[in-house]
């Protein structure tokens, strides 16, 4: 066991990510940031229990326990920026998804901070996570790596206007087979209830990019999806039952589609 992630092994070829759930800031570091900082606000929340059939699926399930503003465990390790040209968190981010500064004065980690935060708490998730793909790719011939994400709606530092509700994003197409791509996209447009894009501002971060390796059997897939789609957008950021209940079939259809799923021979 670690104190930096959890890992539930499977059986199925998938594994899901879901790398911002984490909300645990060091006690050494709490006098650093902005007092609001300490609710962190920019989680990813609830993604456990909003896919809590993932495992009755057969699916790997790994989630990190530190919050994103500690480290990013999806971003580079050398944190090149993910988006060229808009405006970009970085490995340790610095600000809140409004813009607004993250840390205190002068509080900001340097260059040797960030490496040992970069050993203490990015590497062991990496670690496990690539170690879980390859059991998986060698049990099944394949795997399907799931990143899985979530998101303010309205967030103008980081995107025009209203995000659609269910972003898939496949790295402009380099992260998975084609096939696979259409039948998640399928998937979306079989439904009337969401707006979905598939690589519009969200194409996925490093884990899609880096681990997805279509030729060598690793096929990843993110879904940033908008928080109004099961739980309340303002603070304390309730989960809402009845509205995740809503999105929840579709979610299982796409996990259960990456689970079916098999390569062409």
């Amino acid at each position: 066991m670690s104190d930096v992630f959890t890992l539930h092994p499977g059986s199925a070829p998938l594994l899901v990510s879901m790398p911002h759930v984490g909300t645990l800031i060091p006690d050494e570091l709490r006098g650093r940031y902005q007092p609001r900082a300490l609710a962190t606000e920019d989680t990813d929340w609830h993604l456990e229990r909003l896919y809590g059939f993932a495992a009755e699926l057969g699916a790997s399930v790994i989630v990190p326990n530190y919050s994103r503003y500690v480290i990013d465990l999806n971003r580079p390790p050398e944190d090149t920026p993910m988006y060229p040209g808009a405006s970009n968190t970085e490995l340790c981010p610095t600000r809140f998804f409004t813009g607004d500064p993250l840390y205190l004065d002068g509080q900001v980690p340097d260059a040797d901070e960030k490496m040992r935060r970069r050993e203490r708490f990015w590497q062991p998730y990496h670690q496990a996570l690539q170690g879980e793909l390859h059991r998986l790719r060698v049990a099944h011939g394949h795997v399907v790596l799931f990143d899985a994400h979530s998101i303010k709606s309205v967030l103008p530092w980081l995107f025009e206007g209203k995000l659609p509700d269910l972003n898939l994003g496949t790295a402009d197409g380099r992260s998975c087979d084609a096939g696979l791509t259409a039948q998640l996209a399928a998937v979306l447009a079989g439904q009337g209830d969401y707006t979905t894009i598939v690589n519009g501002r969200f194409k996925g971060g490093y884990i899609t990019r880096h681990y997805g390796q279509p030729e060598q059997g690793i096929h990843t897939v993110q879904l940033e999806m908008c928080w109004s789609t099961y739980m309340q957008e303002q603070a304390p950021y309730a989960y809402d039952e009845a509205i995740a209940a809503r999105v929840q079939p579709l979610l299982k259809r796409l996990l259960e589609t990456m689970v079916n799923w098999k390569p062409a021979v």
